[in-house]
C-alpha cells in the first residue's frame, strides 16, 4: 500500500499542489487527498506516474528503501529500511557530530547507543 505521508513529501518538494499533480495523473484533487491520507490506493499505473513525474522510487511510495549487496554476480541480497529507520537515520544526519561519532565507526556507534539505552 502506498505511503500517503511520502506521496505527499514528495509533491511538496516539487512544489506541486494537489491539484497539480491530480491533473498530471489524471484524478480529482481529492482523489489525491484520499490518497496522501491513505484513504484510497492507487492504481499500479498511478502509481507509475508518480515515480516519474515526482522523481521518487516505487520503494520509496511504499516505505521501505532498499539496499542491494550484490556479493556475487548470481545472488544478490536485498534488504529494506522501513519509514521510521529511514527518519531515524535523517535524524541523525541532521546533528553532524552525533552522525560523525555513531557513523565513523559504526561498531563504535553502536556500543555508544547500547551503553546509554542500558
Amino acid at each position: 500500500m502506498l505511503v500517503g505521508a511520502r506521496l505527499r513529501d514528495a509533491r511538496i518538494k516539487q512544489k506541486m499542489t494537489q491539484e497539480q499533480l491530480g491533473k498530471l495523473v489524471g484524478v480529482s484533487k481529492s482523489t489525491i487527498s484520499l490518497y496522501e491520507s491513505e484513504k484510497r490506493s492507487p492504481k499500479l499505473e498511478t502509481v507509475i506516474e508518480f515515480i516519474y513525474i515526482l522523481g521518487v522510487s516505487v520503494d520509496y511510495l511504499l516505505g521501505a528503501d532498499v539496499i542491494v549487496e550484490i556479493k556475487d554476480a548470481k545472488t544478490p541480497k536485498y534488504r529494506t529500511f522501513t519509514k521510521e529507520e529511514y527518519e531515524f537515520i535523517e535524524l541523525l544526519r541532521k546533528d553532524e557530530l552525533v552522525y560523525d561519532i555513531l557513523f565513523q565507526n559504526a561498531k563504535r556507534g553502536y556500543e555508544v547507543i547500547k551503553q546509554r539505552i542500558g
